[in-house]
């Protein structure tokens, strides 16, 4: 048997074994809320996707990404949290649309995300999570220096 044979009669192996025990559901967000992939603003993203509910800073909810990158168009971003979240999403104001990615969030899942972004200027980009059962919303925020643009700047 060669090698990718293998690895692909491995890997779905290991799904069957595996899948029937997880609760994998996504949502389709741009069905469900298409007022927050049309905004411009965070303010106006983010109330569009989770309501008016007030956002709460929380150290539970770590945001890494660098203070300057170089390059806008592969912008490495961390999101980690030991906070019960049902979604995670990430907003910036340097795009001409303010939400860039929402994640559904299983649950018992461990949040850790990594993932890259595109940005055509410097901009302050937003972490919102909406914890399960009780709707509230943390928050963590970070300024990021874009030098070269990646949306075609």
């Amino acid at each position: 048997m060669d090698r990718r044979k293998f690895l692909g009669v491995g890997i779905a192996a290991f799904a069957a074994v595996v899948m029937p025990g997880t609760d994998l559901k996504a949502m389709n967000f741009r069905d469900t809320k298409p007022k927050a992939w049309e905004s411009e603003k965070t303010v106006d993203g983010i109330k569009a996707l989770y309501g008016n509910a007030g956002l709460k800073k929380s150290n539970k909810l770590i945001f890494k990404a660098p203070k300057l990158a170089e390059n806008g168009g592969s912008i490495p971003i961390t999101i980690k949290s030991s906070l019960d979240l049902e979604s995670v999403a990430l907003f910036q104001d340097a795009n001409p649309r303010c939400l860039t990615c929402v994640f559904s969030v299983p649950k018992g899942a461990i949040i850790e995300y990594d993932f890259r972004i595109k940005m055509r200027q410097t901009a302050v980009v937003t972490i919102v999570g909406k914890e399960r059962g009780t709707g509230t919303l943390y928050t963590a925020s970070k300024e990021i220096d874009v030098s070269i643009g990646g949306c075609g700047g």
